[in-house]
């Protein structure tokens, strides 16, 4: 169900739908250090710990000949993945690299290694994710990492940048990124299901070359010392629009979002000055209905409204007639991730490229 606010491996497998509904409807308590039900759940979240670890010591990473970037992040949720994978394979292009994109296309059915179409395939099939990388580079959609970086290897990959996989050992990574947003940071830095982290905040640091911390917010200042206590890089980043907002402006919007972190679009369109009659917000990866297509034309037609959306959103609208209505009706914004200092991530990159 949407959310309204009016403007005023087997195992692994079964851990990963765990951890997405969850995060389509994050728990309160993952951000509010006042519950009791982190440490009522404290015992499953050992055991999920427990199992992370267990796949890492037991699993041999696949090396694939060319340099692995992986771009993930500690928590369930959104953080910025994607914009910060796409910015990563901007920088390799201009250095003369064949990036390919390898992801697990989470949302669609198919298994692979598949090459992503953007003009054949639906989110459906492979995932948002998948949809919006292919625009920009090769993308290789695999369940199984290994598989899918042997299939990006012979697409002529110089290197492979993957859009989460994070937490998964498959494949030896020459650079792990870990993305964390400045307003949700880590919540209550505990496991899944007690907290959002994927496993243990000690044992995920171990793990990182370097945090990408986005935007600004309550926990800026919490991972600042984090990375300083773990002796890791902290990279400095903003999503930023890309496209001029002027008609959005011009009347009030309908804003609806299915992403990980809604609230943090909506902000983005408050401070391009947009006006926002409502906001919707859909669980993560939501797989829109007819009944969400009219719902949201309904609400634009009462209020004479503009409906804007994210382009994760917008490739998800498919399929009905009504999707597709809804998907010429709407607006997408457009954005991507910008480094403060690129001098800095250049530098990591480099460093990748040499020891791959």
């Amino acid at each position: 169900m949407p959310h309204r606010a009016i403007s005023s491996a087997g195992g692994q497998a079964e851990r990963r739908e765990i951890a997405a509904k969850l995060t389509a409807s994050a728990p309160s308590w993952w951000y509010d250090t006042r519950s009791i039900w982190p440490a009522l759940l404290m015992p499953a979240a050992l055991v999920w710990d427990a199992a992370t670890r267990l796949r890492w010591a037991f699993t041999r990473p696949f090396h694939p000949g060319i340099p692995v970037i992986c771009v993930g992040n500690f928590t369930a949720g959104g953080a910025g993945k994607t914009p910060a994978a796409i910015a990563i394979a901007g920088f390799l292009r201009d250095a003369g690299e064949q990036p390919v994109f390898l992801t697990r296309g989470y949302g669609g059915t198919t298994k692979g290694p598949h090459l992503a179409d953007p003009d054949k395939d639906s989110a459906r099939a492979i995932g948002d994710e998948p949809l919006l990388l292919a625009r920009i580079a090769p993308t290789l959609v695999a369940a199984d990492r290994a598989e899918g970086a042997r299939a990006a290897r012979d697409q002529g990959a110089s290197v492979i940048v993957m859009d989460d996989g994070f937490q998964n050992p498959g494949l030896a990574k020459n650079l792990s990124l870990a993305v964390i947003d400045a307003d949700l940071g880590l919540g209550n830095e505990h496991v899944i299901p007690a907290g959002p982290l994927r496993a243990s905040l000690g044992f995920q640091l171990g793990k990182a070359d370097a945090l990408v911390l986005v935007g600004e917010g309550a926990a800026e200042d919490h991972i600042r010392a984090l990375a300083e206590r773990a002796s890791l890089p902290l990279l400095e980043a903003e999503i930023i629009p890309e496209s001029n907002s002027a008609r959005l402006r011009a009347k009030p919007v309908i804003a609806f979002a299915g992403i990980g972190n809604p609230g943090k679009f909506f902000r983005t369109l408050e401070d391009l000055g947009v006006t926002i009659a409502e906001r919707i917000s859909f669980g993560d990866h939501h797989s829109f209905t007819h009944q969400d297509a009219d719902m949201l034309l309904d609400l634009a037609a009462r209020h004479g409204a503009q409906l804007v959306t994210t382009e994760k959103d917008m490739v998800r609208l498919e399929g009905e007639d009504r999707l597709e209505r809804l998907k010429t009706a709407a607006i997408a914004l457009p954005v991507k991730m910008k480094f403060k200092d690129e001098r800095a991530i250049k530098k990591l990159i480099s460093r990748a490229l040499v020891r791959g």
